[in-house]
């Protein structure tokens, strides 16, 4: 998967499962301030990253993450090569 792809998926999981306008999302935006989500919330998030594209959870770098960006790179960076 590209970044495009990856930002597309957690774009449409961020306006379907937490219902965030699609127009407060960018891959700048914070996870915290700007899209008001907390840590149970990214943790939700991670998890089902995990399962629909089988990605690889490093707790340590999980406290890393902040924005969308972040988000996008460490999936592009940590899934399996088999969905690369």
């Amino acid at each position: 998967m590209n970044s495009d792809e990856v930002y597309s998926l957690i774009k449409e999981y961020l306006v379907n499962d937490f219902e965030i306008p699609e127009s407060k999302i960018s891959r700048n935006s914070n996870l915290f301030d700007d899209l008001e989500l907390d840590s149970i919330d990214a943790l939700d998030m991670i998890a089902t990253l995990e399962s629909k594209i089988n990605l690889k959870i490093d707790e340590e770098q999980l406290k890393k993450i902040i924005t969308v960006d972040d988000i996008v790179n460490y999936v592009v960076n940590n899934v399996s090569p088999e969905l690369a």
